[in-house]
């Protein structure tokens, strides 16, 4: 492997936890950084001052240029959009151990960013996953140091009051996951009801490809009685089976057919209660999660 190659290795992983989430898909962040790689062999290496910061800079032009055309795309995307899901336990988008670093890569959050035009988000997450100073992100989208700032505080308006952060506690993630499972397979919409909050959402992206609920659900006794349904037919009808894992820094459940990934469950816990249910079935959307299964190892190479 030639030294440049080498360098660009180096820096590979922190590319695709930039690129991913800028972009919310992790196959789109992998063919970005590739993209990155190629740039490289065909710049002049010997005026590039600092790699990590040249890298840096041409993975979020590129990353933009998706995000364009990505927008256009997610308009007339049949039923809810989500992100795609990344198992995280093996530290596949970075360092997670602190609530502000998992909040940057919950399903929740990815999916509040389609909020934001291209440029706000990618100074947003710039300054907020990545801590980069306004200065630094003012040369990096080659704009004022005024207009970085600008564009960070924009964001920030548009996604709202962040949530409640809370360390983990991955221990009463199990025992909350168990307690909904044994609820939902027996049917139990009561039990169900006490574990979800009043306002839970449940949503589903199935991209038009396999059935899915084409609208959120709302409340805590209309997803009791639909995820009773789930979980008490469907599940059992299909002959899935369920596996507890840490995705996008928080728990999920994924369902398989076979040894086939058919679905994950991301739930968003608050305090000891259920908000938020995001279950991604577009089976595009998860072969970058089943390759993690399959090859443990890492990201691919060049």
């Amino acid at each position: 492997m030639s030294d440049l190659a080498e360098a660009f290795e180096s820096q590979r992983p922190r590319l695709f936890w930039l690129a991913y989430r800028m972009l919310g898909s992790a196959s789109e962040a992998e063919d970005a950084v590739q993209d990155a790689y190629l740039r490289l062999h065909g710049a002049d290496t010997e005026a590039i001052e600092s790699l990590p910061a040249w890298l840096t800079r041409a993975v979020t032009n590129l990353c933009l240029n998706r995000l364009t055309s990505a927008r256009a795309r997610r308009e007339v995307y049949p039923g809810p959009w989500l992100p795609e899901p990344v198992l995280t336990e093996d530290r596949a988008l970075g360092p997670l151990e602190t609530a502000e670093q998992r909040e940057s890569v919950s399903i929740a959050l990815l999916g509040l960013m389609e909020r934001l035009n291209p440029t706000e988000r990618a100074a947003f997450v710039l300054r907020e996953a990545f801590a980069y100073s306004h200065f630094e992100i003012a040369e990096i989208l080659q704009t004022s140091e005024a207009n970085a700032r600008q564009l960070n505080r924009r964001a920030r308006q548009r996604l709202g009051e962040p949530r409640r952060r809370v360390e983990a506690d991955r221990a009463q993630w199990r025992r909350l996951v168990d307690r909904f499972l044994d609820a939902a397979r027996s049917g139990d919409v009561g039990g169900l009801v006490e574990l979800l909050t009043a306002n839970v959402t449940s949503t589903a992206d199935g991209g038009g490809k396999v059935a899915a609920a084409r609208r959120p659900i709302s409340g805590r006794d209309r997803a009791a009685r639909y995820l009773a349904a789930v979980f008490g037919k469907v599940v059992p009808r299909a002959r899935l089976r369920l596996d507890v894992a840490e995705v996008n820094g928080e728990p999920a459940l994924m369902a398989f057919d076979g040894d086939r990934l058919a679905g994950v469950m991301c739930f968003e816990i608050v305090g000891e209660q259920i908000a938020a249910l995001r279950i991604q079935a577009n089976p595009d959307k998860l072969r970058f999660l089943a390759g993690q299964l399959s090859h443990p190892a890492g990201l691919r190479g060049p």
